[in-house]
């Protein structure tokens, strides 16, 4: 067993907490990461393939100068890795005027004074083609908009934080965590052994639950499923192609949301699409149904098809991951009151991943300077504890 003591200790790296240890250690700091599986890993919520980035936030208003910083951030680790991180094919949000995918997407355009268009069904078709709205149907149009790639932007983080010096372990799940007593930091078991330091940040995903019991967060996994279908068409994928085709995520008369991307794999690697939540109830990391049935693929291709006509041809392949989320749908970031050395993120998922690079930023700034220059107030867990009874 071996007994080692840190700066700072991450635990999880996945998209956050490799985001955390890569700014930790470029600030200086002696960075310990462990992380349960091994290097961007397909169990948790960091895999797939692409996720949607976007700066015209429908969820509020009030994340838009984080997705700034973002941008920035992602074009900063792109450069320094030579890695292909973001795909700017631009993106549409779909659905009736007054959908909260429009609706809000065009309020916090206009909040920010974001570049962005207001298109009506036909403008819709004619750029399009590959997308057929109802005729009641518009889109809000933003060119910054496109995709992210989550196991490269991962691999990037881990790149630049060993780079840095920060020293990471794979295959090393965490058993137990504690804060010392009189301020002296924290220990962190794992199977290996025992480390200290004087800051945790805990990054855990869908274990989160788990490892963050004793705040009671109200947290809820839910099993989410990607899918990979090939066109019908005779061209196959090239009219969804990304300098044809955008992102798209688009609002039905239920409120039921559909989400898709361009053709990046290859002629052969399809389109992808996806529910935003399929309703299909709570789960665990221990017990999640990593099967997909037919007829979870036969009702995905039956409401994509509602809206690109040539896409649900041949399913490709179906991959499950998980989303952790928050009653309100804002994330946990903070130093929780009840801790002197603890600072947690979590509650991500459904719509996280474009803030990687900036959570990693922020979590950095609270572990080391215990405050962060950027707004976190909407993500303090507090707010859980103002609404009970």
């Amino acid at each position: 067993m071996t007994s080692t003591s840190y700066d700072v200790i991450v635990l999880g790296i996945g998209g956050m907490g490799g985001a955390a240890v890569h700014r930790l250690a470029a600030r200086g700091a002696r960075v310990l990461g462990l992380e349960r599986f091994g290097p961007a890993h397909n169990r948790g919520s960091s895999h797939g393939g692409s996720r949607i980035v976007r700066q015209t936030y429908f969820e509020g208003a009030a994340y838009v100068p984080l997705l700034l910083r973002s941008y920035e951030l992602f074009d900063e680790l792109a450069a320094e890795t030579g890695r292909d991180l973001m795909v700017r094919c631009g993106g549409v949000m779909v659905g009736a005027p007054g959908s909260r995918t429009v609706a809000g997407s065009l309020a916090s355009a206009e909040t920010w004074d974001l570049p962005h268009e207001v298109l009506d069904a036909r403008e819709i078709r004619r750029r399009f083609p590959t997308l057929s709205p109802a005729d009641d149907e518009v889109a809000l149009w933003e060119r910054g908009a496109g995709l992210v790639r989550p196991e490269e932007t991962v691999r990037a983080g881990i790149e630049r934080a060993t780079a840095a010096g920060a020293e990471l372990r794979f295959d090393e799940p965490v058993t137990s965590w504690e804060e010392l007593p009189g301020g002296a930091g924290v220990r962190v078991r794992t199977p290996a052994g025992s480390y200290t330091a004087g800051q945790l940040v805990i990054c855990a995903g869908a274990w989160a639950p788990e490892q963050l019991a004793e705040l009671g967060l109200p947290l809820a996994v839910e099993r989410q499923v990607m899918y990979w279908f090939a066109p019908r068409g005779e061209r196959g994928v090239e009219p969804f192609l990304p300098d044809r085709h955008p992102v798209y995520i688009w609002e039905e008369p239920d409120g039921t949301s559909v989400y898709g991307f361009p053709a990046i794999d290859g002629p052969e690697g399809g389109a992808k699409v996806a529910f935003y939540r399929s309703n299909v109830g709570t789960t665990t990391p221990e017990t999640i149904d990593r099967t997909v049935r037919p007829e979870e693929v036969a009702a995905m291709a039956e409401h994509a098809g509602r809206h690109l006509p040539d896409l649900p041809g041949r399913l490709l392949r179906a991959v499950t991951c998980m989303y952790t989320s928050t009653p309100d749908d804002h994330f946990v970031i903070a130093r929780p009151a009840r801790y002197a050395s603890v600072t947690v993120a979590c509650g991500f998922s459904g719509h996280g991943f474009k803030f990687v690079p900036v959570v990693g930023e922020i979590l950095a700034e609270l572990a080391l300077d215990g405050s962060t220059r950027h707004p976190v107030e909407l993500f303090d867990p507090s707010r859980f504890e103002e609404s009970r009874p």
